[in-house]
């Protein structure tokens, strides 16, 4: 069996990922697991796993990673730093066309690199199997709850980016003491399933949407909603799932009717550009529009909430949505919504994000690079190889070349 070199590159980009693609534990099992296997890892300063946690664990430091067959990291790696002919596995942020990465793109063509970009890892039914999007929603729920008691003066705790890790996190939660709210939560996915975490940690029940809208409650409580819930057909008011996904164009939103009862909104759902947006500047004007405190873990610019007038920082995840003027405003005055909207959220907790990664990275997707991959999970994730775009990405031409 042929030897396989992984070199875990140092973050380089600006401004600073302190996350891992592999732990320093994770690293150990692998090659102890697969006897072809040799890790080495890039020294650094700023990850959140230290050069010493990898030497102990017996991982050596190499700066020089040219040597290696396999490159891992998190962000985009600089161009003068991308080594030819190589194989890598990072986020690129290419394949939507995005015009900042696009002479990262034509650069790793133009070295002859085999990109397998973590968004693109699909099973057989196209369904992505890696990501960092529990611990998103995680820690935007964990932001959409200290934004709350920032607003209305209720509680303090520390920021997510300030425990050392989710336990600590999740001691500050012990601190919360929450009134009689309603937290209105959409999405089904990971990231949905990483706020619905938090919500259990702060020991909120659930209610279905019927019960959010027409009882009081002398607890917290939330609600979880699916497309169903938030969107329909105008003509009939129906709703298909498949006929939503192929052809979001064609409906309408209903979740003006959750506006006037909830206090606080986490967006946790996939929003395709075609789909109508959740509520309008216009919804925002009416008397009884409730909502206070917006969590935007999805932070679609243009997108399906619109308040995230921009994405905000890890340092200061708050800023205000001024309903009158349509504006930016500060983020805990009286009259304004306060949205928390950051971008890269997981960073926020980038211990545990790492090890959740790493566990999905090697359960899910090493397997198939240290073996046959009869599933073609690796082949048909990669964006381009030996200098040419793959077939599943012929798209990017005018983009690439």
């Amino acid at each position: 069996m042929q030897k396989l070199k992984i070199g875990v590159l140092r973050e380089e980009k600006v401004p600073i990922d302190k996350r891992v693609p592999l732990t320093p534990l994770i690293c150990s099992d692998l090659v102890h697991k697969y006897s072809n296997i040799e890790i080495v890892v890039q020294p650094s300063k700023i990850r959140c796993y230290s050069d010493f946690e990898y030497t102990a664990f017996g991982v050596p430091l190499q700066e020089d990673l040219s040597d290696c067959n396999v490159l891992m990291g998190v962000k985009e790696v600089p161009l003068e730093l991308l080594i030819p002919n190589k194989k890598y596995f990072f986020f690129s942020h290419t394949i939507k066309k995005q015009s900042h990465n696009q002479q990262l793109m034509k650069t790793l063509i133009e070295k002859k690199i085999q990109m397998i970009d973590y968004e693109t890892l699909t099973d057989k039914n196209n369904n992505r199997i890696i990501g960092f999007g529990r611990y998103a929603g995680v820690v935007g729920a964990y932001n959409g709850i200290l934004g709350y008691g920032l607003k209305y003066d209720l509680f303090r705790i520390k920021p997510a980016q300030l425990c050392r890790d989710r336990a600590e996190m999740e001691e500050e939660l012990k601190r919360v003491k929450l009134p009689n709210i309603k937290i209105c939560l959409t999405g089904g996915g990971r990231v949905a399933n990483g706020a619905i975490e938090t919500l259990s940690a702060l020991r909120i029940r659930k209610v279905t949407a019927e019960e959010f809208l027409s009882m009081s409650f002398r607890e917290p409580v939330y609600c979880q909603l699916n497309p169903r819930d938030y969107v329909e057909r105008p003509n009939d008011h129906n709703f298909d799932l498949n006929d939503f996904f192929q052809h979001p164009e064609h409906f309408v939103s209903k979740f003006g009717l959750f506006t006037k009862f909830t206090d606080l909104y986490i967006s946790s759902h996939y929003w395709d550009p075609r789909s109508p947006k959740m509520f309008t500047e216009e919804d925002m004007q009416a008397p009884d529009f409730h909502m206070s405190v917006i969590a935007d873990i999805t932070c679609d610019m243009d997108g399906s909430v619109p308040t995230t007038l921009r994405a905000s920082s890890i340092e200061k995840p708050f800023y205000g949505y001024n309903i009158k003027k349509h504006s930016e405003d500060l983020p805990f005055n009286k009259d304004t919504v306060c949205i928390m909207a950051v971008d890269n959220l997981p960073c926020e907790l980038p211990r545990d994000a790492s090890d959740d990664f790493g566990k999905d990275l090697t359960e899910r997707v090493l397997p198939f690079l240290f073996s046959n991959d009869t599933d073609k999970v690796i082949e048909r994730a990669s964006i381009c190889k030996e200098g040419k775009l793959t077939k599943g990405f012929e798209y990017l031409k005018d983009y690439a070349y």
